[in-house]
């Protein structure tokens, strides 16, 4: 049944970026796509704001145009993320969220239609660049740049489409991409491999690969005051979160030495309730451990207010994406859109 499934799955996406890549529209901006074939859990979040950061410290009027997952406002894209009413991921969504509250001078605009927030970007922000944050299936946008992100460590699952596997697009998508970021190569079972297939399948792509690696703690509503990478080594904590990729998480906690004593997983995107901290705390009662540790993510889905009045001492792990074989590599590429 699953494959069948996945055979009219394969269809209606083959269709779509058919009729809708016939004319794509050509946007007065250069048009960065970021995306990837599979579900979620790639990185791609933290490859945007990689490359955000770098335009913009290029001089380049930079917005990010996000759809948003899981937002109740659908009207976001009228303002800015981050400004007037819309401080919680409730409003916007909770990548879009951490994306602002990382980059706090690039514009993150939140619509389903990416055309309408584009024209918005270059219109009332003076945008010379727009990023698909996952625009690996938006076809109505003409692309200067296609990006693909790929999680080294399990690269394209069982190779079958939705729902019988992991992918969201057939793998004869990635011929039509520029550049493939490998994500989590430290944890790449055989990455020459992966990076022969991609070779084979799409010879003049550039391939980059890339790491998460920690950049700090902050105390859950304190943001500002980043602590340093070392300061729960040799300590017991809990580790909760609500991602795509959990382990990769707690292995990133487990490389600083803290030590994991609980382990809470959650669904992706997942909408945190006070049974679901009550649970975590109640449980860090029973083994005697003060300090839970969770993701920047996770970290947009929780009351700070609430949580202090429970005396928990929630801390946030912030990480950053690095490139790392030829940086720079990647952005000459980048920079090589502007003088064309």
């Amino acid at each position: 049944m699953l494959f069948a499934l996945s055979l009219i799955y394969g269809f209606l996406v083959r269709a779509l970026s058919l009729i809708y890549g016939i004319r794509p529209h050509k946007l007065r901006c250069k048009v960065i796509s970021v995306g990837n074939i599979t579900l979620g859990g790639t990185g791609k979040t933290s490859l945007v704001e990689l490359i955000a950061g770098y335009l913009s410290g290029q001089n380049h009027k930079v917005a990010i145009l996000s759809r948003g997952y899981g937002r109740k406002m659908q009207n976001a894209c009228l303002r800015q993320a981050g400004k007037t009413s819309m401080q919680n991921y409730e409003d916007i969504g909770d990548e879009p969220w951490m994306l602002k509250n990382n980059l706090k001078d690039i514009p993150v605009l939140v619509d389903s239609n990416r055309l309408r927030s584009a024209n918005l970007a270059i219109c009332g922000y003076a945008a010379d660049t727009v990023i698909l944050d996952d625009g690996l299936q938006q076809w109505r946008l003409k692309k200067d740049l296609e990006i693909v992100a790929i999680d080294a460590a399990d690269p394209f699952g069982n190779g079958r489409l939705l729902p019988r596997g992991i992918l969201r697009q057939p793998l004869s998508t990635l011929k039509k991409a520029d550049v493939f970021v490998l994500t989590k190569a430290d944890l790449a079972p055989d990455i020459k491999r992966i990076k022969n297939y991609l070779k084979g399948l799409n010879p003049p792509a550039e391939i980059f690969e890339s790491v998460h690696k920690a950049a700090g703690f902050y105390k859950l509503g304190e943001n500002q005051n980043l602590l340093d990478t070392g300061i729960f080594k040799g300590r017991t904590v809990a580790a909760f979160s609500g991602i795509g990729d959990p382990a990769y998480f707690e292995n990133t906690l487990m490389r600083l030495g803290v030590n994991i004593g609980l382990s809470f997983r959650f669904p992706d995107h997942h909408a945190y309730s006070q049974n679901d901290m009550g649970r975590i705390i109640e449980g860090c009662g029973r083994k005697n451990i003060d300090t839970v540790i969770t993701t920047q993510k996770d970290a947009a889905r929780l009351n700070a207010q609430e949580l202090s009045c429970q005396g928990a001492h929630i801390f946030v792990l912030r990480v950053k994406l690095a490139i790392i074989k030829d940086e720079e590599g990647l952005y000459c590429r980048l920079r090589k859109l502007y003088s064309l």
